[in-house]
């Protein structure tokens, strides 16, 4: 139950192959076993083999296969087990891509590439976060809107330890997710570890799949349009433009682009919306490759008349990040939020012959100034932190909480009661006798029986107020600023 984007009803997922976040390119190759791929908005490919200082074509020769194929004979005529010549296959790949020591690059079996090219179309199954593997742990890049993930709590930067129980210490960051994954309905437990903090949690998400809408749109006062942006999947950019229009028609005098908690996506979808809002002949993002050879992305049509603001968090990552540097480099546009996550390299994802697939880093990108954001991120012009309530998270059920309990989830409890406006007394995770007035207050106030204890079922209408609280577009003190920077932009304009 962390509540980061805007909107938090519907489920989504984490794919098999949500390994990070990055901007994904068509690259035109003559069959179908390219797929959309972490790279630039034209058709490039990075540098070949021959082009590398040090590296020839062919790398993988005889004396490598020889190798290779003595092992393999070794295993088949000494080893005292069974072997699956398949899985070999499978672990010489996985294991020659995780050599890299790159967390973004990943050898993806059939299945796993399956499931990517489903994620990318917008269509999941899991709990809904993007993930990426960072020193050998499984991290929350972002938890998607609109996900269980992020209605259970997980913020960017979480730390997975265990799912059920089970360690993904020392696993590839497939089989990491694979073990996240399950039938729709079923429950995750993730123990979690939180950015500063040594103790560990048990967040619990029921894991879904649907079709996510990874657009949304509203006419807010003063004729100030929204376009909310989850991730860029292949469609989004149509969609963009198609809700761009809509309020357009209806007289729109300002633009707020919501980029919080966006995990990045398609790079089609970033140029098709860059392209609208960034003048001609202005910079939309370089590729800066191994040679240092750079490539730009450059508006060939677009720019619009009214200010735009684009809101941003911790969440938002890679193709969010390039599309807010776009609109405040190249479209006089502004940054309201938190410093975002800071994903500033490109992958490649290519379909091998038997279905299975590499993902591989082949380039660095830059914003139109040319500067990197990789793990810097890009910081707002106007920071606004959300609200402390936001960073709740769900309330465990499987106990009773009461007067002089301690720990984490008694803190919890009290940061929600806080933020509902019932005074805890304390925030120091001690449920103590102020603790239980406040909850007597809330239970009072809802037609709950007055206990002061926390059961199931002031547990759940505790978080259903938090999220009738988040889903107020009144309550979001980021987005009230974002409105506040478009008028003031209007008044700027119409002054001069």
């Amino acid at each position: 139950m962390l509540f980061r984007g805007r909107t938090v009803l519907a489920a989504a997922v984490l794919a098999a192959c949500a390994v990070g976040v990055a901007a994904f390119v068509m690259n035109g190759a003559p069959d179908d076993r390219t797929v959309p791929a972490f790279a630039p908005a034209a058709p490039v490919s990075a540098p070949r083999a021959a082009e590398r200082p040090g590296l020839a074509e062919g790398a993988l020769g005889e004396r490598t296969l020889g190798k290779l194929s003595e092992v393999y004979k070794l295993l088949e005529e000494r080893y005292l087990g069974e072997i699956d010549p398949g899985a070999l296959e499978e672990g010489a790949l996985e294991g020659m891509i995780r050599a890299l020591g790159d967390p973004y690059s990943e050898y993806l079996n059939a299945e796993e590439m399956e499931s990517f090219t489903d994620h990318i179309h917008s269509s999941f199954t899991g709990i809904g976060a993007e993930v990426a593997l960072q020193d050998g742990l499984v991290v929350i890049v972002s938890p998607i809107r609109n996900s269980p993930a992020e209605r259970a709590g997980l913020r960017a930067g979480d730390q997975i330890l265990a799912v059920n129980g089970e360690s993904l210490q020392g696993l590839a960051l497939s089989e990491a997710v694979e073990k996240i994954r399950g039938p729709k309905g079923t429950q995750a437990k993730l123990t979690i570890r939180r950015q500063g903090s040594q103790q560990v949690m048990d967040i619990i998400v029921v894991r879904d799949d649907i079709s996510l809408e990874t657009v949304e749109s509203a006419m807010l006062e003063d004729g100030i349009g929204l376009i909310s942006i989850s991730q860029f999947a292949v469609q989004t950019g149509d969609r963009f433009l198609e809700e761009l229009a809509a309020l357009e028609a209806q007289g729109m005098k300002g633009l707020i682009i919501d980029l919080r908690n966006n995990p990045g996506g398609v790079v089609q979808a970033v140029q098709a919306i860059a392209e609208a809002l960034v003048p001609e002949g202005g910079t939309i993002m370089h590729l800066e490759y191994r040679d240092g050879r750079r490539e730009k992305t450059v508006s060939a049509s677009g720019g619009k008349p009214y200010p735009i603001v684009a809101l941003i968090n911790e969440g938002s990552a890679s193709a969010s990040e390039i599309l807010a540097a776009a609109i405040r480099e190249s479209a006089g546009g502004r940054l309201v939020g938190q410093r975002t996550y800071g994903k500033g390299l490109v992958q490649s994802t290519i379909r091998l012959s038997d279905g299975s697939g590499v993902k591989l880093t082949i380039a660095k990108w830059l914003t139109p100034r040319g500067e990197t954001i990789h793990e810097s991120g890009i910081a707002p012009d106007v920071h606004v932190p959300r609200p402390k309530l936001f960073d709740a998270v769900s309330i465990p059920k499987d106990r009773v909480w009461m007067f002089d309990m301690t720990g984490d989830e008694v803190k919890n409890i009290q940061l929600i009661l806080e933020g509902l406006g019932y005074p805890p007394g304390r925030n120091d995770g001690y449920f103590s006798r102020e603790t239980a007035a406040a909850v007597e207050a809330f239970q009072r106030e809802h037609g709950l029986p007055v206990t002061g204890r926390v059961d199931e079922a002031t547990a759940m209408k505790l978080e259903e107020m938090v999220i009738r609280r988040y889903l107020d577009r009144g309550s979001d003190v980021q987005l009230k600023e974002a409105v506040n920077q478009i008028q003031k932009m209007l008044a700027d304009k119409a002054g001069k």
